[in-house]
């Protein structure tokens, strides 16, 4: 009776099929069939943080630490794995962003004249007669710039401060390098060196140097005496960027209004530049439709070998976001949300796809610690305390005021209980993302107040260790032989 009542719900389940137009009935059934089941209960979920075109690292991973997992009797059902992938890719080629770790447009527009003379020099703003110049109340003012394709600075300038629109007193102008002390250039202003005026304002000329694209400067006024300096409202004037190659972070919106204690955000006056290799630059503008038919092709071709891997593997998460350096948090906090929501677990370990992860150590640390103290708020790392913000570079944070960071887990990974991991996905949209995921865990829960367990088994630098629990910053090659070395005599940093 069984059999015959069996057989008739998968008849009707066929006509449901072929009614339904569905063409893959094996992935139907199967989700039929797993829909009536609980998610399965897991002691860890590990999620890998790993960029689109790392296919070599995340391969490496499953021939050595997930390819264990995986086919341990034990450790399959206590552990999951996902690659952590944004579903995005950048669609703007490598040569027209603004760095190599966003995916902003390098916004350059060859605009009728600007380019037309290698050598032609143009001044960041011009002062009219009778400007709104006003006296300054204090005695260092500093604008920040950037240099987005190379430039030569050829004259310093310095607003009028006398009442007929003459310069008084003793100023002196430096060109530095974002978080140097020497300058690049500089000027010295004073009643009896007044320098050259033009269009309003006083200049001199400098040693000609070029500041190559990525160069990061502050142009800083110092007043050496009680005449001061005479400054004018940014946001009340429109810089000169040069067709785009100069970027003035103090009048951008959402950088911080200084970078340092050099001075007070503001403009005393400018200077004067030419760019550098008009040629170049002419043929990247005209390079850049073809470049942008060819990523798009290229984004196509990826997009077919992820889906392809995914399938093959099913280990991958692909989350809403482009997948570039800058949003990495914002994949960590989309991962958060998917894990809550699709996966069981305890505990949660965040890794890159670069790490080495002794499965044995984690586990049986995790098995120590549960003995020990609660799963509830446990935040267990290496932590950073007190680390400098970084103003510049790869890890450049423009928008933490504090001049250090709160207690951040570096290196080769962390683990997080799931209350905190429910926190992050529950508050996600109000999060704001910083410049990396570790300093953004570090910020983000500063706010909740986890109890910290201090490892130094998390290794910060690629290095070994005796009791490391994972390492850092490896290549595929190097995954594959510390893991051969693990599984020879038991330690990845020990036999050859």
């Amino acid at each position: 009776m069984r059999s015959s009542a069996a057989a008739l719900f998968a008849c009707v389940l066929a006509v449901l099929l072929h009614w339904l137009g569905w063409t893959d009935r094996t992935a139907l059934l199967s989700g039929f069939s797993s829909a009536d089941k609980q998610k399965a209960v897991h002691e860890v979920l590990v999620g890998v943080l790993s960029a689109r075109h790392h296919y070599e690292l995340r391969q490496a991973i499953r021939d050595t630490w997930l390819g264990y997992i995986t086919h341990h009797p034990h450790f399959s059902t206590r552990v999951m794995v996902k690659f952590i992938v944004g579903e995005h890719g950048c669609a703007v080629a490598p040569e027209d962003r603004e760095d190599p770790y966003s995916c902003t447009l390098l916004n350059l527009t060859e605009t009728a004249g600007v380019f037309s003379v290698s050598d032609e020099e143009m001044s960041i703003l011009s002062v009219p007669e009778g400007s709104a110049l006003v006296p300054c109340d204090v005695s260092v003012l500093s604008l920040d710039f950037k240099v987005l394709h190379s430039v030569v600075i050829t004259q310093l300038g310095v607003f009028p401060n006398g009442p007929r629109h003459e310069f008084t007193g003793n100023v002196t102008v430096r060109l530095l390098q974002v978080d140097q002390e020497e300058a690049v250039v500089s000027a010295r202003f004073s009643t009896l060196s007044p320098g050259s005026r033009v269009g309003g304002m006083f200049y001199k000329p400098v040693e000609q140097f070029i500041l190559p694209k990525g160069f990061e400067g502050t142009l800083l006024w110092e007043a050496q005496d009680s005449s001061g300096l005479m400054s004018v409202n940014t946001s009340a004037v429109r810089l000169n960027n040069g067709g785009g190659v100069l970027k003035f972070g103090s009048v951008e919106d959402g950088t911080l209004p200084h970078r340092s204690a050099l001075g007070f955000p503001g403009l005393a006056g400018g200077f004067m530049f030419s760019v550098y290799d008009v040629e170049v630059l002419s043929e990247l503008l005209r390079g850049r439709a073809g470049r942008q038919r060819r990523r798009a092709d290229e984004l196509k071709l990826e997009d077919e070998a992820l889906r392809d891997e995914s399938l093959r593997h099913g280990d991958m998460v692909f989350v809403d976001v482009v997948d570039t350096y800058r949003n990495v948090p914002l994949k960590l906090l989309q991962f958060y949300k998917w894990s809550v929501g699709n996966a069981d677990f305890k505990l949660l370990l965040k890794t890159d796809d670069d790490c080495y992860i002794d499965v044995d150590a984690v586990l049986l640390k995790t098995e120590r610690l549960t003995h020990t103290i609660t799963h509830t708020g446990l935040w267990w790392g290496n932590f950073r305390q007190n680390w400098a913000v970084d103003r510049v570079g790869k890890w450049q944070e423009l928008e933490y005021a504090s001049p250090a960071y709160p207690a951040f887990a570096c290196g080769s990974g962390y683990v997080a209980s799931r209350d905190l991991v429910e926190w992050l996905a529950s508050n996600a949209q109000h999060l704001k993302a910083y410049q990396g995921e570790d300093v953004s865990m570090g910020i983000w829960m500063a706010a909740v107040g986890p109890r910290k367990y201090q490892d130094s088994g998390w290794l910060c630098e690629k290095e070994c260790f005796v009791d490391m629990l994972s390492s850092p910053q490896h290549s595929a090659q190097e995954l594959r032989s510390l893991w051969e070395r693990r599984r020879k005599c038991g330690d990845p940093c020990g036999c050859a």
